[in-house]
């Protein structure tokens, strides 16, 4: 009697196990409905990047090409000259990136584990810092950057991407930092470590995480920055990929398939570093909300 009500309590358990969950089936079919949502934007753009003109004219925009055409892609790298303007993204975006993700680190570091007169002030003023709008001080910037004789120059825009990009990095490393324990210090300095060894070999490394999801955040932002680039960037040997499709936008407006082509060129190298640093994207942003 007891291992048939056994059996037949293993074989209920089963069944429920197996027996799908409304719950999570509706879940599944949420995320799938948004996906879509999210992708059919970047879908509809690729069609239309690969369509010849009288393709685009006569079909609807959201059916496939019926014959690829990918001399859109050649004509709009070379009328667009996006080699040059994507080089100019790329030095700026590839200096400025790690200089920032330097001085935003040393700042995290010594807000969190390091003491010091004022130090919650300070810590307020840069929260400050993350507050001000870019369009409120391009005024000011550009009249500094005038009287600076840094027009049209990478340091005169790098030295406001800096300036702006950092009191956001800071806040932000600030979390991953606090979530390392700081027994961990203190068993460092015990071998001998000096404040700094404690950040490079400590620090950085269990950091890390953190540091590549601030480091795509930042690059993407980079990357995609118009409204500075716009005022300091005046000279057209100079302009960044937002300014050249901008330009490109009011040469080639009707030209649908061109304009779409560019702009899937100008993403490529965002995409290329989120593919890089994929696995520690997901970890990263979650890692410093364990302890803020």
């Amino acid at each position: 009697m007891t291992s048939t009500l056994n059996v037949a309590l293993q074989s209920s358990s089963r069944e429920q196990r197996h027996r799908p969950d409304p719950l999570i089936i509706a879940l599944w079919i949420s995320l799938a409905i948004a996906v879509l949502f999210w992708l059919a934007p970047f879908i509809f753009i690729v069609f239309t990047s690969l369509k010849t003109r009288p393709d685009l004219l006569m079909g609807s925009p959201f059916l496939p090409p019926q014959a690829l055409a990918f001399g859109n892609y050649a004509t709009a790298w070379e009328r667009g000259n996006l080699a040059q303007y994507g080089l100019n993204s790329l030095v700026i975006a590839l200096t400025k990136v790690p200089l920032g993700l330097l001085v935003s680190s040393l700042g995290a570091f010594a807000l969190t584990r390091m003491r010091f007169p004022l130090q919650k002030s300070l810590m307020m003023f840069i929260l400050l810092g993350t507050m001000i709008p870019v369009q409120v001080a391009l005024g000011p910037l550009f009249t500094m950057i005038l009287k600076a004789g840094l027009l049209n120059t990478y340091l005169g825009i790098l030295l406001p991407y800096i300036g702006f990009g950092v009191p956001y990095q800071i806040f932000l490393l600030r979390g991953f930092f606090n979530s390392i324990p700081r027994e961990l210090d203190e068993a460092a300095r015990i071998d001998g470590c000096s404040s700094f060894g404690v950040y490079y070999r400590v620090i950085l490394p269990l950091a890390l995480p953190g540091l590549a999801a601030v480091f795509i955040l930042d690059f993407v932002g980079t990357w995609n920055e118009f409204a500075i680039a716009l005022v300091v960037l005046q000279s057209r040997s100079t302009w960044t990929i937002p300014l050249a499709l901008q330009s490109f936008q009011g040469l080639y407006g009707n030209n649908y398939n061109l304009l779409t082509a560019a702009i899937v060129m100008s993403i490529l190298p965002v995409v290329i570093v989120y593919l890089l640093f994929q696995r520690y994207f997901i970890a990263g942003l979650t890692s410093g909300a364990i302890k803020g």
